[in-house]
């Protein structure tokens, strides 16, 4: 894999993350930062498997998906 494709989805990554922390609907707050989370995934193994990477945004990124189909709209 391209060295630099895998930096490229590390800095999407960090924007995403960066964007979701400016949001202030919840729901849009969870899924852009769930998109954060899956490309740091990606990144996580497209970097050579950095599992402290990986981990915790797949567990992060099942828990939005949690909230986003557990809770109702108000």
């Amino acid at each position: 894999m391209n060295s630099d494709f895998a930096s490229y989805i590390g800095y999407s990554a960090s924007v995403f993350i960066v964007l979701s922390f400016i949001l202030k609907d919840v729901r849009k707050i969870r899924i852009v930062n769930m998109i954060g989370c899956i490309c740091f995934v990606i990144y996580g193994i497209f970097s050579g498997m950095l599992w402290p990477v990986i981990i915790p945004n797949g567990l992060i990124c099942f828990i939005q998906i949690y909230h986003l189909l557990m809770t109702k709209e108000k």
